[in-house]
């Protein structure tokens, strides 16, 4: 194992005993500050290892690590200036960390009762600002926009309880005309 394996492997031991007593907000958090911790190893996450999208693609998603095809999994987004993902949510709990560069993450809460198909009204609850040092930890059923400004490409650790690509029942909100629908997987992961 390389020395960047070891380094992600002893993370995700942390994180799993963490999670091994439940989950819930304060476990969560646990979760996120260890993710935190791995994510400022920032020469783990340079482009030689993880290249930038090509100047056309906004963003890259690299899979660094999973536990099996339905558990744990790590993946590494990099995005560039102006990407934006509207609101959703995950239906598994989610970690989010930076290595380089800001991610802001709008979270909502849902103000209808639901009992309308295909019809959602949001509030927005807070603003997280995603930088080096910082992160935001998300239960399955939080609702959080991404966006990122600035100039640079930034580097983003994400961990969920469940690989993306077996997540078919994420929900993707339209603020503007107050509807929600299925949510696909969006870019392909690399891997």
């Amino acid at each position: 194992m390389t020395s960047s394996e070891v380094a992600v492997e002893e993370s995700l031991k942390e994180i799993r005993a963490y999670l091994a007593n439940g989950l819930d907000r304060t476990n969560l958090e646990k979760a996120k500050t260890a993710l935190i911790g791995l994510a400022s190893q920032q020469d783990m996450w340079s482009s030689e290892n993880y290249p930038d999208p090509a100047e056309d693609e906004q963003q890259a998603r690299y899979l660094v690590a999973q536990d099996d095809p339905e558990g744990l999994t790590l993946y590494l987004n990099v995005m560039r200036p102006g990407k934006k993902v509207p609101p959703h949510d995950h239906t598994t709990w989610a970690c989010v960390a930076a290595a380089s560069g800001i991610e802001y993450n709008s979270v909502f809460e849902r103000v209808d009762d639901g009992s309308e198909p295909g019809i959602a009204e949001l509030k927005k609850v807070r603003e997280v600002k995603v930088e080096p040092g910082m992160g935001i930890a998300l239960m399955p059923e939080d609702i959080h926009q991404i966006e990122i400004r600035g100039d640079d490409v930034i580097r983003h650790l994400h961990m969920y309880g469940r690989p993306l690509e077996t997540l078919s029942n994420r929900t993707i909100y339209d603020l503007k005309a107050g509807t929600c629908r299925k949510m696909d997987i969006g870019v392909k992961t690399r891997r």
